[in-house]
């Protein structure tokens, strides 16, 4: 029976990535994350889970040890708003990444995969709305977002040279902007799926039309559910190929679009106020899935409305839930 160790456990596509091997029952499973546990998106008192600071190479050592696997999901990150905002704290997770490899070959692991990001990509290739799909060669000459994205590109190539230079064997995917249930919704870190289904919510809860949207709406991204993201990292993982790969969708949205997909699961009409003055990132991004369709005949399978569905109903049930638990609070 493999061991494998989930870094970021606690976080969204950790969690769902645990599920995923508990759900199998054919390894055993130790997961860290830096949040309390009771902080965890999803935690499973059948695997070993520690509160760990994986920036530390010490803690990384002991939580590593005798794994067969890793899959490191772990780094300071949120939506936008909150990567613009905090670049030092997002390239502090360079350590994260360093230590684990370090650890890794200390340890004799035998495999290790690394969760990088479309932030990686080259900004002049995403300047306009609608862009061409980004392929993984567009990553260089090296133009990444700036704090975030600087850390996932140096990442990368310390896997690179981890590979080469001890022979671990290492496995790389660009994550392009993941949503589903089970993660951050409000807070400052969350994406914009998350972000407007949770706007409309409210703006529906409270009968009040009118919902912010950050920039003019017309920037564009591709967004892909869950389900398809952990599927497609277990195709890289059990792949025998250590060259990066896009996991993404194809299907690309401009943010005005997003908000009238969820309006029209919510049932409710909108009146979007435009913060002009708030990160928007950059004006286009998609993924390019040609390469892992290729070598791997994966691409995503849940179209991005029905994933808001899934998404809207999930969060809609937390802020319920949480509504009517202040209203019992309040009345004693």
């Amino acid at each position: 029976m493999k061991k494998i160790l989930i870094c970021g456990a606690g976080g969204f596509i950790g969690g769902h990535l645990t599920k995923y091997f508990l759900d199998q029952g054919n390894c055993e499973l130790i997961c860290a994350d830096i949040k309390p546990l009771d902080s965890w998106f999803q935690i499973f008192d059948k695997n070993k889970n520690y509160s760990f600071d994986l920036k530390d190479y010490d803690s990384c050592l002991k939580v590593s040890k005798d794994v067969d696997y890793i899959f490191n999901m772990a780094c300071n990150m949120g939506g936008m708003g909150f990567i613009e905002n905090n670049k030092a704290e997002c390239m502090l997770s360079v350590l994260i990444n360093t230590n684990l490899l370090r650890a890794s070959v200390e340890n004799k692991v035998s495999k290790y995969l690394f969760s990088s990001s479309a932030c990686v990509y080259n900004a002049e290739k995403q300047k306009e709305t609608f862009v061409q799909g980004l392929k993984e060669s567009d990553a260089y000459p090296a133009d990444p977002e700036d704090g975030y994205g600087w850390e996932k590109l140096f990442s990368e190539r310390m896997c690179r040279h981890f590979t080469e230079d001890f022979g671990l064997q290492t496995r790389v995917i660009r994550y392009h902007n993941v949503y589903g249930p089970m993660g951050t919704y409000d807070g400052g870190r969350e994406k914009a799926p998350a972000a407007l289904c949770r706007k409309i919510i409210q703006a529906k809860l409270d009968n009040n039309n009118v919902v912010e949207i950050w920039g003019d709406g017309e920037q564009t991204r591709s967004f892909m559910y869950i389900d398809d993201c952990i599927e497609g990292t277990l195709k890289v993982f059990n792949s025998e190929y250590s060259d990066v790969f896009n996991v993404g969708s194809e299907e690309q949205v401009s943010i005005n679009q997003l908000a009238e997909y969820i309006e029209n699961i919510a049932d409710y009409k909108i009146k979007k106020k435009y913060l002009l003055d708030k990160p928007k990132g950059v004006r286009g991004r998609s993924s390019d899935n040609s390469f892992v369709k290729e070598k791997l005949n994966w691409d995503t399978k849940t179209t991005l409305k029905e994933g808001l569905k899934k998404t809207y109903s999930w969060i809609y049930n937390e802020i319920k839930s949480k509504s009517n638990n202040n209203k019992f609070t309040k009345s004693y």
